[in-house]
């Protein structure tokens, strides 16, 4: 489902702010942005105590994790295409995916490829192997887990399986709640 179509279920907090409210938004912007703190933030905000406990985990995971940067957004991009989370996978696209080195060719891919696309190289299928398995069965069948293991460290495999998780979380609210698109954030390819 794309949370574009309709009108938000849970309307975003908006400026004016409270001073610690503005404040919890501005820690959840990248520092010195000159747009908006985005719509799922402001979303999050309703609930301040809850948005302010969700904060680190999702800062830790864009910031301060142990995979690499790009490895990241396959998974994210991957999770949030394959829970119609056009949203998240929108604002990844532009911040995060592109500048990483994403093609538009691998963008597309994890809205509407598989694994064995030709955008991907061998590790970035097993990426794209282990989001549609968490997505689709919430496991890593046995075949699967010993190729990541080849490739990944565990440590490595709880930060991409905790950020696939992380990421449908966030699909949950942003399609529950309807929240509307960023307005520079990229379409799902054909949309």
């Amino acid at each position: 489902m794309s949370a574009t179509a309709h009108h938000p279920r849970i309307e975003p907090v908006k400026a004016p702010y409270e001073s610690a409210l503005e404040e919890m938004l501005k820690r959840w912007m990248p520092p010195g942005s000159p747009i908006e703190p985005l719509a799922l933030f402001r979303t999050l905000a309703v609930h301040d105590e809850l948005m302010s406990r969700m904060r680190p985990l999702g800062a830790g995971i864009l910031a301060h994790g142990r995979i690499q940067p790009r490895d990241r957004e396959i998974i994210i991009h991957r999770t949030c295409a394959r829970t119609g989370a056009e949203y998240e996978w929108g604002v990844h696209a532009i911040a995060y995916g592109k500048p990483l080195g994403l093609t538009d060719e691998q963008l597309a891919a994890t809205v509407n490829g598989s694994s064995d696309d030709s955008a991907w190289s061998e590790r970035d299928a097993l990426l794209v192997r282990l989001a549609d398995e968490l997505n689709d069965g919430c496991d890593v069948p046995d075949e699967l887990w010993t190729e990541l293991t080849a490739r990944f460290s565990h440590d490595e495999l709880l930060e991409l399986i905790i950020t696939a998780g992380w990421y449908r979380l966030l699909s949950y609210v942003i399609n529950a709640a309807r929240i509307e698109r960023e307005p520079w954030a990229a379409r799902f390819p054909g949309n």
